[in-house]
């Protein structure tokens, strides 16, 4: 799954220590999140979405999962 969490982040002249403490969560979450490596749970993408503002589909594409699963999603 990709995210934008960093473009967002950058666009809005934020510090992944400061998204981390918005969010409740440490900054290596943050940069977990930002790289990738790590898929939050449904509270912490709807608190995500909720700090900037968009829609969770706004935040994190499931396209390169659809794609390992033969285009199916769940």
């Amino acid at each position: 799954m990709t995210n934008r969490i960093e473009a967002l982040r950058r666009e809005r002249g934020i510090r992944q220590e400061d998204l981390a403490q918005a969010l409740g969560v440490s900054r290596q979450t943050v940069i977990s999140l930002e790289k990738g490596k790590y898929n939050p749970s449904l509270a912490l993408a709807f608190r995500l979405a909720r700090y900037f503002g968009v829609a969770i589909e706004a935040i994190f594409d499931d396209a390169d999962e659809a794609s390992a699963q033969g285009g199916k999603q769940a």
